[in-house]
Order: C-alpha cells, then sequence, then structure tokens
C-alpha cells in the first residue's frame, strides 16, 4: 500500500478530502502529482501499441505498396519487350542486348524505375524489415498481370495464394520494429563498419565474383538459382546503400546536408553498381526462364538476404514475440508465393473443386468415369 510523507495510506487519506476544495484535497492531489511523476509508467503504462504503425512506418508502408504495383508491372512489360527483342535479334539469355532497342522494353524499365524510387524512398521511413517483404505484393500484381497481358491463367489456387501473401503481409506490418532514430550518415557508416556487417560484405563479394566468373558461364542457362543468386546478394548490398543514401537524403532536406560526406558519394557509387549489376542478371533470367519460376524464387532469396544484412548492420531492437510473428509472416508469403506459382499451370476453378467434394462413391463406374474425366482435363 503506497504511503505518504506522514505513513497515511491512499485510502486513509481520501477518508478526509471528500469536500472539493479542502485543503487535504489540495493536498491529495499534489501528492498523487508527485507519483504521477515518479512511478507514472507503472501506475499508467505507455499507451503505444506495437501494432500502431508510427507517421514514418506509415509513410514507408504507403511508399513500398506503390512500389509494389509498379515493380509488379514492370515484370510483366518487360517480359513482352524482352519476347519482342528476341525475335528480331539476339536474346538477352545468350547475352544480346537487341532489347535496348526496344520501346516497350524501356516502358517497363521506366515503370520499374518508378517503382524503385518509391521503394528507395520508403527504406528512408521504415525499417528493411518492413518494407523487403511487402515485394510480395509485387508477385501478386505480377500474377494478375500475366493473367490478362500474357494469357497465363489465375485459377483458385493462385487466388488462394495471393490472399496468404496479403496476410503474411499484414502480419509482418503490424510488428515491424521500431527503427532507432538516426541523426547522421556518420552513424550509419560507423554500423557498416562494424565486424559483423564487414564479414557479411566481404563473404557476399567473393560469392558473387566466384558466381559471375566460374558458375554463370558454364551453368547460368541451364540453372535459374545461378544468375537469382547474383541478383539476390548484390541487392542484399544495394538495400543498406539505398537506406544509408535514403536517410542522407531525409537529413539534407530537413535541414541537415548530408552531401558534406566523402560517405555519401560512396554510397551513390555502391547504388549505381549494384543496380547495373542486378537489371543485367534478373534480365538474363527472365530471358531464359519462366516469369513464374523467376519471380517467387528471386523474392524468397532476395528478401532473405536482404532481412539478414539488415538485422546485422541495424540491429533493430526486437521482443522475442515480434521475431517469431514476422518469421510466421514470411513463412505465410512463402507459402502462398509458392502456392501461387506452382499451381499456375492447373486449370482448375472453385466449381471443379465443388465437383471433386461432390464425387461418387469410391469404387463404382461413375466414380472411375469421373477420375478418369479430372484426370484428363488436370493434366
Amino acid at each position: 500500500m503506497l504511503k505518504d510523507t506522514r505513513g497515511r495510506t491512499l485510502q486513509q487519506e481520501h477518508q478526509f478530502t471528500w469536500l472539493p476544495n479542502s485543503l487535504h484535497s489540495k493536498e491529495l492531489k499534489n501528492w498523487l502529482a508527485d507519483i504521477e511523476a515518479l512511478e507514472g509508467p507503472l501506475l499508467h503504462p505507455s499507451s503505444s501499441d506495437p501494432t500502431v504503425l508510427s507517421a514514418d512506418q506509415a509513410k514507408g508502408l504507403a511508399l513500398a505498396c506503390s512500389s509494389a504495383v509498379f515493380i509488379g508491372s514492370s515484370f510483366i512489360i518487360k517480359k513482352k519487350g524482352l519476347r519482342v527483342a528476341g525475335a528480331n535479334g539476339v536474346r538477352a539469355g545468350i547475352g544480346g542486348y537487341s532489347y535496348l532497342m526496344e520501346p516497350l522494353w524501356w516502358a517497363g524499365m521506366l515503370t520499374m524505375i518508378v517503382g524503385e524510387i518509391a521503394n528507395f524512398a520508403a527504406y528512408a521511413f521504415a525499417p528493411a524489415i518492413l518494407v523487403t517483404p511487402l515485394g510480395a505484393l509485387s508477385i501478386i500484381v505480377s500474377a494478375v498481370l500475366a493473367h490478362i497481358m500474357l494469357n497465363e491463367r489465375l485459377n483458385i489456387f493462385g487466388i488462394l495464394g495471393c490472399v496468404l501473401c496479403i496476410v503474411g503481409s499484414m502480419t509482418i506490418v503490424l510488428h515491424a520494429p521500431e527503427e532507432r532514430e538516426i541523426t547522421s550518415l556518420l552513424q550509419v557508416w560507423n554500423m557498416a563498419l562494424q565486424p559483423g556487417f564487414l564479414l557479411y560484405c566481404l563473404v557476399a563479394t567473393a560469392i558473387i565474383l566466384y558466381l559471375i566468373v566460374s558458375v554463370a558461364p558454364n551453368h547460368g542457362n541451364s540453372n535459374v538459382f545461378v544468375y537469382l543468386a547474383i541478383c539476390s546478394l548484390v541487392g542484399s548490398l544495394s538495400v543498406m546503400s539505398v537506406k544509408a543514401l535514403g536517410i542522407a537524403l531525409k537529413l539534407t532536406f530537413q535541414g541537415q546536408n548530408q552531401f558534406v560526406f566523402i560517405e555519401t558519394y560512396f554510397c551513390i557509387l555502391v547504388v549505381a553498381i549494384c543496380v547495373v549489376t542486378q537489371i543485367n542478371y534478373l534480365n538474363r533470367a527472365l530471358d531464359m526462364f519462366n516469369t513464374a519460376i523467376v519471380s517467387p524464387i528471386y523474392y524468397v532469396m532476395f528478401t532473405l538476404l536482404t532481412i539478414t544484412a539488415s538485422l546485422i548492420m541495424f540491429q533493430e531492437p526486437q521482443t522475442g514475440t515480434q521475431m517469431v510473428t514476422e518469421g510466421c509472416g514470411f513463412t505465410t508469403i512463402v507459402i502462398g508465393t509458392f502456392l501461387l506459382h506452382a499451381t499456375r499451370e492447373l486449370d482448375i476453378s472453385l466449381n471443379d473443386l465443388t465437383q471433386l467434394l461432390r464425387a461418387p462413391p469410391p469404387g463404382s463406374q461413375s466414380a472411375v468415369r469421373f477420375s478418369a474425366m479430372e484426370m484428363g482435363r488436370l493434366q
């Protein structure tokens, strides 16, 4: 029981304060004010809810969602451009660059640039753990547009996969960590110079060079993981540089010029090199393999590596509940992505599933005919 300096409990004090303007009432109010100042956080816990987005996180979320729309559209537009260019010249998958003369490919490229700019801005306001997994929304956009523009049917399982991607994305959004306050690009630079992140950069660079020099020339056109591994590793490094550069621009617009530091220009150089490398090898992957294969594998590899790099570099504080929930959200997205693309070739609808549930009893002649008919339709 709480007591004041004279040893009286709150209950004892309260019995003398029924008159609102009494001396005891004023004394009690002052005494409670002192307690509120000392023990306020204990008596009245913070109203901040981890499932409520901060203003910066909301801005980052909006930018990330708009980015997903543009990037998802760019996959389809560039794919059509690559098809046209491949029919009239040397394919990108075997080292050709005839797509550079194709206007449709440039339209897709422009769409992707707009999406990347929005994505770039999102990293300035929200942690990478929030922004990067939302790339799954671009897979939904590309799946819907592929159904419309590339005549790739979106069946009932594809729709279910889209729903799972949205559920997983919302789970991550609602439990994303609050980013630590950064007041200077030099603060980010010091994070990048930590031994853990330096080791990650060294290992990633070594693997990238090995894949480009030794593996890609021999196995790039037969194994989808080669080109996408290069893109994902390079992308994880570029995101960290984009994050740093976005913070520099944000602080500069707030009146703290970050372009007086040489580190800002180093980040620009890293971003430029990484973006050119990603575009080159992603074009090769898109040209040689089906979009249904490239999109989910690239998303999973890129997201895992980017989150790993972000956790090593920025070390955003998280509770165990947040980490487990984010992991469940990401797993849900992966399952949805797999379901979306693994079943894309199946010609099955909700009516087909309903008929299967109403199938005749096993062993009857009608059941045998029904099974044969359905298997013939699905093959």
